[in-house]
């Protein structure tokens, strides 16, 4: 039935969280047997772009002109790079330089979310190489010291890479410590539990699922709450000068 409009997404200047229930699907040029959901792109004054990608059998998700970052959220792909394949199963994720040929296939069903950037050269600073990982085995540290609070760098922090994809992991009850305003723009994908994200002056309920934007400068802020852990994927632009 119908919800007579109503919907849990919004969106204002300095950010926006996006719900399934507004979600559409299409397919890009070069995709086989697989649908995108463009959750942000340069279209809403983002630099980069990021979509879940559906994936049925057969299917391909086809070319970026960009570097592309991808991360298996269900079933498992297929990665060619470099003359070698990699089999690619829910946790694990790369990243894949710009102009690098490849591709990335299903057998059976799968999802992705995926990030697209062109690549901000840095002079004297070697471009990053196809870097393939798997989020369970990377080190977790504690946020300022909060062993509730977890993160994991998908990425390594050096100056090649010019963005920056973690996850975050929170028990029930956690929350960051601080007000977080910052010249860094944001993806967000929530993955499991949930909570109270604050968006400059707004409050938001947010499950799995959602999507949220925050562009440079957004006041921002979460607690997770209910009985499971709340964790998120979360995209930032860095190590480039704003002047840049």
């Amino acid at each position: 039935m119908f919800n007579l409009g109503h919907s849990r997404s919004r969106t204002a200047g300095d950010h926006f969280l996006l719900t399934p229930d507004t979600f559409i699907r299409s397919p890009f040029p070069g995709m086989r047997n697989a649908v995108a959901i463009v959750h942000v792109s340069p279209a809403a004054g983002a630099g980069f772009t990021q979509y879940t990608a559906e994936m049925a059998a057969d299917g391909l998700l086809g070319h970026a002109a960009a570097q592309r970052f991808f991360y298996v959220l269900e079933g498992s792909v297929s990665l060619v790079a470099e003359g070698r394949r990699y089999t690619l199963n829910a946790n694990g994720y790369a990243y894949i330089p710009e102009d690098l040929e490849h591709s990335i296939t299903s057998a059976q069903p799968a999802k992705l979310a995926v990030i697209e950037k062109k690549y901000q050269v840095l002079d004297g600073v070697e471009a990053p190489a196809l870097l393939v990982g798997d989020e369970t085995k990377v080190a977790s540290t504690a946020l300022n010291g909060d062993e509730d609070l977890q993160v994991r760098a998908l990425l390594p922090g050096d100056t090649a890479f010019d963005f920056a994809v973690n996850t975050m992991s929170y028990k029930p009850g956690a929350a960051l410590s601080q007000t977080e305003i910052h010249v860094m723009e944001h993806g967000l994908l929530m993955m499991t539990g949930g909570g109270i994200y604050k968006l400059a002056d707004q409050w938001y309920p947010v499950t799995a699922g959602d999507f949220i934007y925050m562009a440079p400068y957004c006041p921002q802020w979460f607690g997770a709450l209910g009985k499971e852990p709340a964790k998120y994927l979360i995209y930032k632009d860095w190590n480039r000068h704003p002047l840049a």
